[in-house]
Parts: C-alpha cells; structure tokens; sequence
C-alpha cells in the first residue's frame, strides 16, 4: 500500500494482537459456531485493524472496535452461508421427472448453446426454463436482484434463439433438462 508504518505503532500493533487475538478468536467462534472459522475471522479482522490502526488506536475503547469489526465479519459468513445454503436446497428439492424418448440430437444441441452463454446468463435461463423457478427464486438462488435476473434470462433467451435458430428455446431448454434428468435415472437403475 505504500504507507509508511512508524516502529513504534508496529511494536503498539504487535502487543494488541498478542492481548487480544485469542479474545478474539473465541468471540468468533461463539458467534459462528464455527472453530475452524474462528482463527481465520480473527485474523481478518487484526489484518482490517492493521490498514487503519491510526484511527483504531485513536478510538476511545480500540477493543470494542475489534470486536464490532469481529461481529461483522461473522455476520457476513453466517449470511453467506445461509445464502449458500438456500441455492443448495433450491437446487435439490425440484421433482425427478423422466422423459421418454427424449431428442438426443436436440438436447446435445441445447447443451452446446448453453456453454456458449457467459455463466450469469446461463444460469438465469437454466434455473428460470429448466427448473421453472421463479425471478424472485432465481434472484435468491444467485444472490442477485429481479431485475438483473429479468435481464440477463432475456438477453440468455435471445442469444439461445439466435444460436439454436428457433423461437422454441424455452421449450427445448426445458425438454433438454427432462431428457437429462431421465437420462441420469435410466443410468441409476
């Protein structure tokens, strides 16, 4: 970062680490549940209090400013893991259905056309025309707004249409993941 850093807010630093890291850690853990997580948010938030220890040291109660920017950090892995948590079960809660005969040419097609789609427009059209989620689910499940979703499963749809050469592409967007699903059971059995 280019800043330099005087010897003695370094030794000043050091000994608050040394103090309160193992407080620290607990606190994570506590907070989490996590212990394998709690070393590593402690050590982020010593390292976040490092790049504005001028302003840390400075506080009123340098410690209870730790322990907010613990709680942060803890906050934000508990959300992203219930985020996680909530596309793993959208995921896995959609029914089994099996198609018969399915068109193998035109599932194979529909494959290729949609590794050719950028990932965020790939997966709004796979989980909005395959999975018949919702905008709201879909939003949910990527951890991004309606409107992006709207977007993105639109202009995935007109780049399928133009690259498959037909109107149908929902239809067989649909039809290649029924076709997949049964082909997976067929495979099982």
């Amino acid at each position: 970062m280019g800043r330099v850093v005087d010897d003695a807010s370094s030794v000043e630093f050091h000994a608050f680490f040394e103090r309160h890291y193992a407080e620290l850690s607990r606190l994570a853990h506590l907070l989490t549940g996590e212990a394998d997580a709690a070393d590593d948010l402690a050590a982020d938030a010593l390292l976040a209090l490092w790049h504005r220890w001028d302003r840390v040291r400075a506080a009123d109660h340098p410690v209870a400013y730790a322990r907010g920017v613990v709680a942060n950090l803890a906050r934000t892995r508990i959300r992203s893991a219930v985020r996680e948590r909530r596309r793993v079960a959208l995921f896995w809660s959609q029914r089994e259905e099996k198609t018969e005969n399915p068109d193998v040419a035109g599932v194979v097609d529909v494959q290729e056309a949609l590794r050719r789609l950028p990932f965020r427009k790939r997966a709004c059209v796979v989980l909005r025309h395959a999975f018949d989620l919702s905008e709201k689910d879909t939003a949910l499940a990527l951890g991004i707004s309606v409107g992006t979703v709207k977007s993105q499963t639109s202009k995935g749809m007109a780049e399928l249409q133009r690259l498959l050469g037909t109107r149908q592409a929902p239809l067989k967007v649909h039809a290649a993941a029924m076709a997949r699903t049964g082909h997976a059971e067929g495979r099982d059995r």
